[in-house]
């Protein structure tokens, strides 16, 4: 199993290598509550590109306890960095997993050659109380988060596999993620990020509204804004295919 040492266990990831590709690694990182099986195997499996897709601390397949903050998510990402020896890399993240990958962009500058931020924001719009519900009413609350991830579109056999997912994680993993969530704030050092950074959100995001994507594209220095249409929050699920299209595109212009 792949698995990087950390001092309090273990972090795993899955790994699609590409020896020939002409770009830089990519490394996604996950939500809350989330795997690296939240990426679909369009966006694992990307075409002509490394593909390192991680469990966080405490989900999925590592044994490393769950953080409690943004910031400490960012060190582990940077750790797995070192320990595979990447060169500079695209971290890719998905709702907090895009908090972690813009913490890991200001902290660790020269690691990281871009940024794909998807359904997130500088600030993550969290119910002040979520965490506790979570531990509290766990069905009832994974019943609400269902239904606010997911376009009204969906199958219904999708959506069952996002409840699934949603609820494969401890309730005590997935509450410690919205309290880091509650604490994340970049918005007065959105400028400082310098790598070239592709924003992608969705035109029916109800979790993160789209005006959070479109903020980031507007205030980070170099970035693009790309919106999937008709998508809910779990877009990179429900639209892989436009998700990875938009991807391969701007990789083939930073490259």
């Amino acid at each position: 199993m792949p698995v990087i040492d950390l001092p309090d266990g273990t972090l795993y990831y899955a790994e699609k290598h590409d020896v020939t590709s002409a770009y830089p690694p990519l490394v996604l990182v996950h939500g809350a509550g989330g795997s690296h099986l939240d990426w679909a195997p369009d966006l694992r499996r990307l075409h002509g590109a490394r593909v390192i897709a991680l469990d966080l601390p405490g989900h999925g397949k590592s044994s490393a306890p769950v953080r409690e903050t943004i910031d400490a998510y960012a060190r582990d990402v940077i750790a797995l960095l070192d320990a595979l020896a990447l060169p500079p890399a695209v971290i890719v993240g998905h709702s907090m997993g895009g908090a972690v990958a813009q913490q890991v962009a200001l902290d660790a500058p020269p690691r990281v050659a871009g940024l794909v931020l998807l359904g997130t924001g500088s600030k993550l719009p969290v119910e002040p109380t979520l965490p506790r519900r979570i531990v509290e009413e766990p069905d009832a609350v994974v019943d609400w988060l269902v239904e606010w991830s997911w376009h009204p579109s969906t199958p219904p056999e999708v959506k069952a596999l996002g409840r699934e997912l949603v609820s494969a994680a401890p309730r005590v993993v997935v509450s410690a993620d919205y309290r880091a969530c509650q604490m994340f704030d970049t918005r007065d050092r959105l400028e400082q990020i310098a790598a070239p950074t592709l924003v992608i959100g969705a035109s029916d995001d109800r979790m993160v509204p789209l005006k959070f994507s479109q903020t980031l594209a507007e205030r980070i220095p170099n970035a693009r804004l790309v919106v999937i249409e008709n998508a809910g929050h779990m877009f990179p699920l429900e639209r892989p295919r436009q998700v990875a299209g938009a991807i391969e595109s701007w990789l083939a212009e930073i490259a």
